[in-house]
């Protein structure tokens, strides 16, 4: 999927919502427990009710590589259900990979050719040499975490090196990296008041972001700093929707949850026009 294919979608369902799929067993309606596979079953009932309303799944690998081969399947599953039944949806494969060149090359064929994602989630404290292998593969995304809303986020992000915060500095040099063009960039919601420094250095590029409404972020807030002139946003929510209810009607709950973020959307893309 090209960037322009985004904004389309974007365009088109008046939403830039992407939908996190962390599921957890424990916190799954108890039914589901009985079928063979439950988290597919979670899963596609999930995107059944709600792939008008988003424009982006996120599958969390961790909730899928803790439950062994079995969760691996679960997440090949729910991966080629997408694709086939809605090639229009982006695909993110969040699993902040990052390593030596090599190593980079085969997550990065794991995730782009093995499982037909989209994008994927990279950590870049290894530099370059960790990043470009993922940037190699052609209408391929690399989402690469830039400022990020967890409390240690402040531990080493924030720091100022020769004056200005890393953050600042990884942006800046992520843009020199071979086939940049690809790159987009984790940004967490809480930290609003940023976006406008991020935006002088990375203006086109789309931002994925993180904490809007379970930890506090805020829709409008991240809007007003961070949209450009195409969206260039990807609001994701995991709990707030997936688990809006715990009984047989969790589909019908998260539809209702994905609606009201995709009318607030569309309020503010219609504000913005």
């Amino acid at each position: 999927m090209t960037t322009e294919n985004l904004i389309d979608q974007i365009k088109l369902k008046k939403s830039f919502l992407c939908i996190g799929l962390d599921v957890d067993l424990f916190k799954i309606p108890p039914h589901l427990l009985e079928l063979e596979d439950p988290i597919f079953e979670f899963n596609k009932a999930i995107i059944d009710a709600t792939h008008d309303l988003a424009v982006s799944y996120k599958p969390n690998t961790a909730f899928y590589e803790a439950y062994g081969i079995k969760g691996w399947i679960s997440l090949q599953k729910t991966i080629n259900y997408i694709n086939e039944k809605h090639p229009e949806i982006f695909t993110i494969a969040d699993a902040k990979r990052g390593d030596i060149g090599n190593t980079s090359s085969m997550y990065a064929k794991a995730f782009f050719e093995d499982l037909n994602f989209d994008s994927v989630t990279v950590a870049p404290y290894m530099g370059k040499d960790s990043i470009e292998p993922f940037l190699a593969f052609e209408n391929k995304h690399t989402i690469m975490l830039a400022l990020t809303s967890n409390e240690g986020a402040f531990d080493f992000q924030t720091l100022k090196v020769d004056g200005r915060e890393l953050y600042k500095q990884v942006l800046q040099t992520s843009k020199t990296w071979k086939n940049s063009e690809n790159l987009m960039y984790v940004v967490g919601a809480t930290k609003a008041e940023y976006f406008t420094e991020i935006r002088k250095i990375v203006p086109d590029s789309f931002l994925l972001v993180p904490g809007v409404g379970a930890q506090g972020g805020s829709l409008s807030e991240v809007c007003k700093f961070g949209m450009n002139a195409n969206v260039g946003l990807l609001i994701n929510s995991s709990r707030a929707i997936i688990y809006a209810s715990n009984g047989t009607d969790f589909a019908e709950k998260a539809r209702v949850e994905a609606l009201k973020m995709q009318e607030e959307m569309a309020a503010i893309l219609k504000i913005s026009e």
